[in-house]
């Protein structure tokens, strides 16, 4: 089982945002420190009435930080950029880091960033697919010749080749069946988000794992899923600390268009928090959290946990502490019930 932080770098406007990114930096440097696996970043554009940073140079900067961790663009939206630019970038990043690398990718979901990258939702599964070949393919041939609907490479070379053979690892995020299925055929494995309940995931896998079969690929040994997580002494005080900034980060959710956990579920993202985390979160005490994560590797089989623990709104100093408890008491009782 591996444990990684999912850094989303967004903040409340008028908040001091130099300030909270040396805070991240530290979050980094305690993560290397209480024995974490992986930082991962997302990419959202036009975050509105949120701050937030960009992804790629974020992550150079953590693994000054953090060398020993591995690195994951969680997700990057492939389908409002190039694959020549993309394949140049994060081999780059994968050099500087010397192969700790993954390369999570997803379609996006809202207009306002297909529409400033001079695309539209309707295109997206077209040019992910296109996009991540064309991106597959500079990262093993030594030159590339093929035409897509937004791109041409012609005996084009990626000047940064990365070290990991043949390819970094290609985490393809999302949850709807279609993803899934694209997951199986293109990538290393599926990445799951954290809005999908625990009933609703292992329909999901199931979903995987028949497209996998279709594909003629095994299981793969890395299965990675995200998550909400916040740890506190009791779980009355987890609650009381963590309701509100996830609240907050919800309503944006909600207002951006991610109103729905599964195309046939309208609407669950904007619940009470009481009903949200059900089944959906990992938050409470270390027995809660660490009870959460068991029943949810022994139905759905996930390795490697990217959490989420914090929020715009929230104390740094309260996440910190999150990762001491989870480090110091949450990972050794999962790693006891498994």
């Amino acid at each position: 089982m591996q444990f990684g932080i999912m850094m989303r770098g967004q903040f409340p406007k008028g908040d001091d945002v130099a300030a909270r990114f040396a805070e991240m930096l530290e979050q980094a440097r305690l993560a290397e420190k209480w024995g974490y696996h992986s930082i991962t970043k997302g990419a959202h554009y036009s975050t509105h009435p949120l701050q937030d940073l960009q992804q790629i140079p974020f992550l150079c900067r953590v693994a000054a930080e953090a060398p020993s961790l591995r690195l994951n663009t969680g997700v990057l939206l492939l389908p409002m950029h190039k694959p020549l630019d993309v394949a140049e970038q994060l081999g780059t990043l994968d050099i500087m880091t010397n192969g700790k690398l993954i390369f999570g990718c997803g379609v996006g979901y809202r207009e306002v960033e297909f529409l400033a990258f001079g695309t539209t939702p309707r295109d997206r599964a077209k040019r992910f697919e296109e996009n991540l070949d064309a991106i597959k393919r500079l990262w093993t041939e030594e030159t590339v010749t093929m035409k897509g609907s937004h791109f041409e490479l012609k005996a084009a070379s990626c000047s940064a080749m990365p070290v990991q053979k043949p390819t970094p690892p290609i985490w393809i995020g999302g949850s709807a069946d279609a993803v899934i299925k694209r997951a199986a055929k293109m990538g290393t494995c599926w990445y799951p988000g954290p809005n999908d309940r625990l009933d609703e995931l292992e329909s999901q896998v199931e979903t995987y794992k028949r497209a996998l079969d279709e594909a003629d690929r095994p299981f793969p040994e890395e299965f990675p899923f995200r998550r909400e997580v916040f740890c506190a002494p009791t779980r009355e005080e987890a609650y009381r600390l963590a309701k509100e900034p996830i609240m907050t980060k919800y309503k944006a959710y909600h207002a951006w268009g991610l109103g729905r956990s599964r195309p046939d579920n309208q609407d669950e993202l904007g619940q009470p928090f009481e009903e949200l985390l059900k089944d959906r979160f990992f938050i409470g005490s270390p027995d809660d959290v660490a009870e959460q994560i068991i029943a949810f590797n022994k139905r759905v089989g996930m390795n490697h946990i990217v959490m989420s623990m914090h929020w715009p709104g929230l104390e740094v100093a309260h996440s910190i502490e999150t990762m001491q408890l989870l480090s110091e008491e949450v990972f050794p009782r999962v790693r006891q019930g498994l």
